[in-house]
């Protein structure tokens, strides 16, 4: 995939967008300056992301949610209000029409709301961020549509606790992926994590 640099502003994708409900006055906004280098999908770009985090949101999830967002970043991505509205992904992108072509999930959402999500659009994806193999027989045991075209992956916990031990209001890092392997490199440390692919299990 070639990178999205050409003639895209990042600042824009990641904030312009955002729909206003996702900014409430009990939200706490963060700001993040991350150097996003994917040679995995070769992708390469400064992003300046502001960040609404939801009352009922832990850092951990915040900071699953802000990994999604580079690892899926492209053309038409954005935060959106999955965190207010349920029929809403935590982030997703679009086309110029408006019209969905990504659901990305983070955490463990349930079986219907996958369910509704592959419906709505073409590719459904979940960034997974805790504990997971409870809830993989609970989907595996559940009609989805389209279950077989799920993408779910799981970040290392290890590395997720590790960058939400460095959350602040204002953040700025370097982000690397390589072979899918993360590396976030911060001014006086860097805290490294793989992404795996999981699979549902078979259910006779």
């Amino acid at each position: 995939m070639s990178s999205s640099g050409a003639g895209t502003k990042p600042v824009a994708v990641g904030v312009r967008r955002m729909p206003s409900s996702a900014v409430a006055l009990s939200s706490t906004v963060f700001s993040f300056d991350i150097d996003l280098a994917d040679s995995d999908r070769n992708v390469y770009e400064q992003l300046a992301l502001r960040v609404a985090r939801h009352p009922s949101e832990s850092d951990e999830f915040l900071i699953a949610r802000l990994l999604a967002y580079c690892l899926e970043y492209r053309a038409g991505i954005e935060f959106s209000r999955g965190l207010c509205d349920a029929d809403d992904p935590p982030i997703a992108v679009r086309d110029l029409t408006g019209a969905l072509l990504a659901w990305i999930d983070v955490g463990t959402p349930a079986a219907d709301r996958l369910h509704r999500a592959s419906k709505a659009a073409p590719r459904v994806v979940v960034y997974v961020h805790k504990e997971h193999r409870q809830w993989l027989q609970q989907l595996a045991a559940a009609p989805i549509h389209r279950r077989d075209a799920l993408e779910l992956q799981a970040f290392d916990r290890a590395f997720v606790a590790g960058m939400a031990a460095r959350l602040e209001r204002r953040v700025s890092f370097a982000l690397s992926i390589a072979d899918r392997e993360l590396f976030a490199s911060f001014s006086d440390a860097t805290v490294s994590g793989a992404i795996t692919r999981l699979h549902l299990p078979r259910v006779d």
